[in-house]
């Protein structure tokens, strides 16, 4: 009986599990024997080189080095382009990572290992789940669902918790920042509320040092460092180390060469703090938010999770506790909590499917009920001050249980109008001009008088995939239904075209 795995692909470092003979979800070690991979590419020769020894290999070639892809998964126009003039989408440069990953599962397991979950952050809209799911099926997985990390990690966190409770999960990662609210019981995890920013995670604490140290140098007589590719790698190296000294250290020491010379720049712990309140000031924000959109306050929270390697900077957990009043959970690795909860529920899903019985060591099967990320709604249009004016209708709002299907009625807007245009938009704000169109289509309609009734209807499903229903509620006659054509995205043909080249492709 082949099981499948959970991956947890990162925006710097990366894990996968899968529930072991024990019934125990386990990290699975890569060929190195590390238990987590850096989400780094070395583009030369014919075999892509990923993981510990490419991310080394930053300094000596910046230009064949790719790193932090994550950021850029559902932007269509974003591409790697090495130093012979090849270019990579972001969803080839994630592939060439999960594979490496499934390969080192298949060695680890001694098995294939054809099926994963893979989580994203559960900010991530709909083109960045899409791309994620694309990234996988290029890599040769069949992608069982996209899971939201904080969900992820807190089933790792529940799956032996006997006792109910409400849980905050504060999610800081190399890239990306979620909190989650949450209750655990029964063996039911029931998200409440969710939101984040898939731009603030520990890349940005390591920009803000990286900055500060570019200002010493120069205030000494140095280059800027910024203006070389290699001494901009060497700096984002030396300032990730003393960002991590300093969460054990009370200040460190960032030894820089260039140009001949040599400076040596003392950072203490709390100016790397001062530096980066701002940043920690966003996730205090958003934790409000979260609670605000789950009507609870802080009082009602039992647990605090920490998840992501940059909760140990000592300042996220000092901040949580303040805030919370609640001393954090420790149970769980910060790093691999995500992948752990993917096995959790790669297993789930695959036992709902009836394929297979679980291989979870428990007495009763687990749920989860997640919510949507990003409200759902379309364009319409409303007279203001004598005129016709667009904006946003939301239909799904955030933090909808998922599965789930909504509508609302609008109306056509002049006599013997023939076509309806009807636009999917991603986002919460009234104004157009802060939300997603995602996609959209012109269906024909009877040649009604102004004001005739149309019905739209969306569905968004436990993956978060999209679909739309259109009704015409002066015949009760269905104008049409699709799904998104997702203009940010690769199109199927281009996702079975990669995956062809990628089954070819050694993978270091």
């Amino acid at each position: 009986m082949v099981h499948p795995i959970g991956i947890d692909l990162g925006t710097t470092f990366s894990a996968v599990a899968a529930v072991n003979a024990n019934g125990r979800p386990e990290i699975i070690k890569n060929r190195e024997g590390e238990t987590i991979t850096p989400s780094v590419v070395l583009f030369q020769g014919d075999q892509p080189l990923v993981g510990t020894m490419a991310k080394r290999s930053a300094v000596m070639a910046p230009k064949d080095v790719v790193q932090f892809v994550k950021r850029n998964m559902g932007d269509a126009s974003w591409r790697f382009a090495t130093s012979t003039g090849q270019e990579y989408t972001a969803e080839q440069v994630s592939a060439v990572i999960l594979k490496r990953i499934k390969e080192d599962a298949e060695m680890a397991l001694g098995r294939p290992c054809p099926d994963a979950v893979i989580t994203v952050p559960a900010y991530f809209d709909d083109a960045r789940r899409r791309a994620t799911m694309d990234a996988g099926t290029i890599a040769g997985f069949n992608v069982l669902r996209v899971l939201n990390e904080p969900t992820a990690a807190a089933l790792a966190y529940g799956l032996d918790q006997a006792d109910p409770g409400t849980c905050l999960v504060y999610d800081l990662g190399g890239g990306t920042f979620d909190v989650t609210v949450l209750r655990i019981a029964d063996s039911v995890f029931d998200v409440s509320s969710t939101t984040g920013d898939r731009n603030l995670g520990g890349f940005d604490f390591d920009n803000a040092l990286m900055r500060w140290v570019n200002e010493q140098v120069a205030g000494q007589g140095g280059p800027d460092l910024f203006d070389d590719g290699r001494l901009e790698e060497d700096l984002r190296e030396k300032c990730e180390m003393t960002k991590r000294m300093l969460s054990t250290t009370e200040q460190a020491r960032v030894f820089v060469s260039a140009e001949a010379q040599n400076f040596q720049i003392t950072v203490t712990r709390q100016q790397f703090e001062s530096l980066t309140a701002d940043l920690l000031q966003r996730t205090h924000g958003m934790m409000d938010e979260a609670l605000d959109d789950a009507r609870m306050s802080y009082a009602d929270i039992d647990r605090v999770l920490l998840v992501g390697g940059s909760t140990r900077m000592p300042m996220v957990g000092a901040l949580v506790q303040r805030v919370t009043g609640k001393q954090s959970e420790l149970s769980v690795n910060p790093d691999e909590a995500v992948a752990l909860g993917a096995a959790i529920q790669a297993d789930i899903t695959v036992t709902e499917a009836g394929g297979q019985s679980s291989a979870l060591a428990l007495d009763r099967p687990l749920v989860v009920r997640d919510v949507t990320s990003q409200s759902l709604g379309t364009i319409a249009v409303e007279e203001s001050m004598g005129r016709m004016t667009d904006y946003n209708s939301i239909i799904i709002p955030h933090n909808s249980k998922i599965p789930t299907k909504r509508s609302e009625m609008y109306a056509t807007v002049a006599d013997n109008q023939t076509e309806l245009k009807v636009q999917v938009t991603e986002g919460d704000d009234r104004d157009v001009a802060y939300v997603t169109i995602i996609g959209e289509s012109v269906l024909k309609i009877p040649a009604y008088p102004v004001g005739a009734p149309v019905e739209i209807v969306m569905a968004y499903d436990i993956d978060g995939m999209i679909h739309v229903e259109v009704i015409d509620r002066t015949s009760d006659q269905h104008l049409g239904e699709f799904e998104i054509d997702r203009e940010a995205n690769l199109d199927r043909d281009d996702v079975q075209r990669m995956r062809q080249t990628m089954s070819k492709l050694g993978v270091q």
